[in-house]
Order: structure tokens, then C-alpha cells, then sequence
């Protein structure tokens, strides 16, 4: 295991890095709750997060009933029975899963007036300071859905954004669609500025298809064009690399 700044554990497969990563947030929440009596949490979804959440549903001494969890993003459009649906990867994968019922769990829907979701949500975020986000990193190297070039001065916790053609390409690529056509546009997504203010970010980012993306935003220049870039700029920032995906970190 290998570590680096910003803080970068490289382990050999995608079991032990997703074991890894919820392992440290499981740590994370059991000390906001033992420190405050409740925890504020953000859990991603995608391809990424199977081996994290698998792990995480199973951490000891975390009493679940005091803990409130947000996502990060929702395609705009989408139902929540479409098997891309975000709301029904994180029911099926976190919340059905979980020994004890979440304090909440505040599910963004894409069906209706997405303006008016994002301040629904964004009312209710600001009312709940983040102890751990859990996320990833795309292909094209967004965080959530904040596709380059991203907006790193936007103030609202969500925002309804664009999805460029390699963040669809990649949604198609994991199966979640048939073909690029269905993969929507827009979703609503949350704003970086808003990632940036949770206490502890936890980014997992397994297979050799995030290599490139992996290289441009750890060691690259922090720019809107290489979205998770901005991580370098996080006090307590940890990315979980398995050896595909930290390949390029290590040759250069």
C-alpha cells in the first residue's frame, strides 16, 4: 500500500481498495457521531462504488439511525424504476441493505422541475454541515456531475448541468444504457463548491479506464478542465486507487 499528497492509497485490486476506502469512512462517521451524536454523509453511485458500498453496509458500531445521507447527482428525466435511476442503484445498494433504518436519506428526483429540486435539496443540505462525502472520479474527470470545463465559483449546493458526450459515453459504457441516445443530457448534480465543503472527501476510483483521468487530477494543475482536480485543494482529501487505475501515477 502506497501512499502520497495528496493522500493517495494505491492497493492491488478494486476489493481491497473499495474494502479500504469504507473502512476509513466507517472511522469518520463512528467519530462525528461520537463527537456530535449524529453524522452528515454524501454517498455516490456508479461502477466505482460496488466494492465501497458492499464494505460500508457492513461496518460495525455504526448506528445508522443517526446518521442523514444526501447524493450527489440525478439524471433529469430519468424514473426512479429505470435501471440507471440513481435513487434506485442507491435504495437497492445502501439503504435497503443497512442493519438500521437512516436518520433520512434525501433522494434528488430528476422527474419533475429540476430548477426547483435543486433548491429543494439545497435548502435542506445547508441545513446539514457534511462529515464524509463519498465519491468518485469520471473518466473525462468530473466530480458528480460537474463536467469540464466545471464551474468552481457556482455558490448553490446543486446546479442542473450538461452532460458532455464522454461522461454519456461513459454511462453507456457501464451498461446503464443501450445506446448513447438514452443517456440524457441533464441532471441535476451537486455544485463543486458544495463537495468542497464536507469535512472529509473519500474518492474511489478503481480500473484502468480512470488511469488517464486518475494522472490529470492528482498531479496535474488544478483547472475547471480536470473537474476533480480540485480535491488537491481539500485539507482531508483520501483517493483509493487500485493498481489499473494509479497505472499512469507510477510511470510518471
Amino acid at each position: 500500500m502506497k501512499k502520497s499528497q495528496p493522500q493517495v492509497v494505491i492497493d492491488k485490486n478494486k476489493q481491497i481498495s473499495g474494502a479500504a476506502a469504507a473502512e476509513l469512512g466507517a472511522k469518520l462517521i463512528r467519530q462525528a457521531i461520537k463527537q456530535r451524536g449524529r453524522a452528515n454523509i454524501i454517498v455516490a453511485t456508479g461502477a466505482s462504488q460496488f466494492e465501497m458500498l458492499q464494505n460500508l453496509i457492513k461496518a460495525k458500531g455504526i448506528d445508522w439511525t443517526k446518521v442523514t445521507a444526501f447524493h450527489l447527482d440525478e439524471y433529469v428525466g430519468v424514473s426512479i424504476t429505470h435501471p440507471a435511476s440513481f435513487r434506485k442503484y442507491l435504495w437497492e445498494r445502501f439503504v435497503s441493505q443497512l442493519p438500521l433504518p437512516l436518520a433520512g436519506f434525501h433522494y434528488i428526483s430528476g422527474e419533475g422541475n429540476p430548477q426547483a429540486e435543486c433548491k429543494r435539496v439545497g435548502e435542506l443540505i445547508k441545513k446539514h454541515p457534511i462529515d464524509v462525502c463519498f465519491a468518485g472520479i469520471g473518466e473525462n474527470g468530473h466530480l458528480a456531475f460537474n463536467d469540464p470545463p466545471a464551474d468552481f465559483k457556482a455558490t448553490a449546493p446543486y446546479l442542473v448541468v450538461d452532460l458532455d458526450e464522454a461522461c454519456r459515453k461513459q454511462q453507456m459504457g457501464e451498461g446503464w444504457f443501450k445506446t448513447l441516445a438514452q443517456v440524457p443530457k441533464k441532471a441535476i448534480s451537486m455544485s463543486i463548491r458544495q463537495v468542497m465543503k464536507s469535512k472529509a472527501i473519500i474518492c474511489t476510483v478503481p480500473d484502468k479506464r480512470k488511469a488517464q483521468a486518475v494522472k490529470d487530477n492528482l498531479t496535474g494543475k488544478v483547472t475547471p478542465m480536470h473537474p476533480s482536480s480540485i480535491l488537491q485543494r481539500h485539507k482531508a482529501a483520501w483517493c483509493f486507487l487500485d493498481k489499473d487505475s494509479a497505472s499512469l501515477l507510477e510511470k510518471a
